[in-house]
């Protein structure tokens, strides 16, 4: 299930030609009746800023958080290409307006692909034509598809709860890491939410999901996450649809860190003990972000050593004396020396997809979940090509 199992919503992906080969590169998602519904959107932090987002962040603020449509392409992120990409990026919401008969601000866009090119607006204008005419309420796995760079599979996710339901697409598999990654996300929902609550929402639910996940520590120029919620279950917003909203996004960041560019493993991560809730955050990232660790997840090697020593060097409160590694339950290292281990359920764990490690700092009650990937040749080959 997908974006458009939630009722009042529709999608829609072509071939613009903005790919070769007739891949599938724009999407469109947007409100069945046409109109604007509440809409909220979380944005990438990054000072070197993309066209489409700072369109986006404009439109928002001009409808006071109210959206009919986004329109989204791939192949090409619309980054550093000066006032002509701004110019583009409201032509793509214009066409966008016109084509479902709503006002320009009411349309967000989203670009995702190579930085520094212009765009091929003769292609998008055909595009966007055929995708308003190709919207239907059972095209939403269709549009996760056209959003695809160099993900291998499209991301949907849905969760269904008491009386409401939410949908959503990502896309994203390299750049990975907080604030939120090389991605795009676009969320539904039928619950009653103002603009403001729903901003609210979505940032919480951001900040424990696509913002801790972490891939290779490069942030994109691109990134964006949009909820939009048109309140056709009549279930108003609550702590549930928070909960809700933070299954989803966990869902589709998973998702991303299972199809990272070259990774073999998932990695679970959570430090714990620390000092508090800062100083895990910052063990955690470093962890994960190490080069080293991340070879030694690839050669399923459970080597404590290089996590212990790239904490202590982190900058956080340290005692080598009371840190404890453990991978899949089994305690590598604590109280200063190697544990014993069962080697053969160890090797087993190490050879899953998925690993389970928590590193306990005996510090202090301070805790950090973060979700990354180990670094392979793959992901070398995939990232030396400029073009």
């Amino acid at each position: 299930m997908t974006i458009t199992d939630v009722q009042g919503f529709q999608a829609s992906g072509v071939s613009s030609g903005i790919k070769s080969n007739d891949e599938l590169d724009l999407a469109i998602v947007a409100t069945e009746d046409r109109k604007p519904v509440s809409a909220a959107g979380v944005f990438t932090s990054n000072k070197m800023t993309a066209a489409p987002v700072l369109i986006t962040r404009k439109h928002l603020e001009t409808t006071g958080g109210a959206a009919a449509a986004v329109v989204l392409n791939s192949g090409n992120a619309n980054a550093a290409t000066g006032d002509q990409g701004l110019l583009d990026a409201e032509h793509m919401c214009h066409l966008t307006a016109k084509g479902i008969g709503c006002d320009s601000s009411e349309v967000l866009v989203c670009s995702t692909g190579w930085i520094g090119y212009p765009l091929q607006m003769e292609s998008i204008t055909s595009g966007i034509t055929d995708a308003i005419d190709s919207l239907q309420d059972d095209q939403g796995k269709i549009a996760a598809k056209a959003i695809m760079t160099t993900d291998t599979v499209p991301k949907n996710t849905f969760v269904k709860s008491k009386g409401f339901s939410i949908g959503g697409i990502s896309k994203g598999a390299a750049m990975l890491q907080p604030n939120m990654a090389t991605m795009l996300a676009v969320l539904t929902t039928d619950v009653a939410i103002n603009p403001k609550q729903a901003t609210q929402f979505l940032q919480q639910s951001v900040s424990v999901s696509f913002n801790c996940l972490t891939v290779d520590g490069a942030e994109s120029t691109n990134d964006t996450v949009i909820l939009l919620a048109n309140g056709k279950s009549g279930v108003e917003a609550s702590p549930l649809f928070a909960e809700a909203l933070t299954d989803a996004c966990k869902d589709l960041a998973v998702q991303m860190a299972d199809d990272a560019e070259g990774s073999t493993k998932t990695v679970f991560l959570c430090v714990s003990g620390a000092k508090d809730d800062s100083e895990a955050e910052t063990a955690a990232r470093s962890t994960a972000n190490s080069q080293l660790i991340k070879c030694s997840w690839y050669g399923e090697d459970p080597y404590w050593g290089r996590i212990a020593a790239q904490i202590g060097a982190s900058g956080v409160q340290f005692d080598p004396e009371k840190i404890s590694v453990s991978y899949g339950g089994q305690v590598v290292y604590a109280k200063g020396k190697a544990q014993k281990v069962n080697s053969q359920e160890l090797k087993k764990h190490m050879a899953q997809r998925r690993l389970d490690l928590l590193v306990d700092l005996g510090q202090g009650n301070g805790l950090s979940e973060i979700v990354t990937t180990d670094l392979t040749h793959a992901y070398i080959d995939e990232n030396m090509r400029t073009s």
